[in-house]
């Protein structure tokens, strides 16, 4: 079935399993903007249902700046 490739997109893609089971798959996908599009476009004819986005978030990383 279609479903057995979706872990495969989903380890090239770098994303995370978040829940799967045999009904479906919940992944966490970050990346640009391109690499998630091309990931939905990928995903979409395999059954994607439903897509959730964030946008642009950014974190400070190393010492705090005042």
């Amino acid at each position: 079935p279609q479903h057995d490739a979706l872990p495969i997109f989903a380890d090239a893609f770098k994303a995370n399993v978040i829940d799967a089971n045999v009904n479906h798959f919940i992944f966490d996908v970050t990346g640009r903007t391109a690499k998630i599009e091309q990931f939905i476009s990928i995903m979409a004819p395999l059954g994607l249902v439903e897509v959730c986005r964030t946008g642009v978030a950014a974190m400070a990383r190393g010492p705090e700046v005042e």
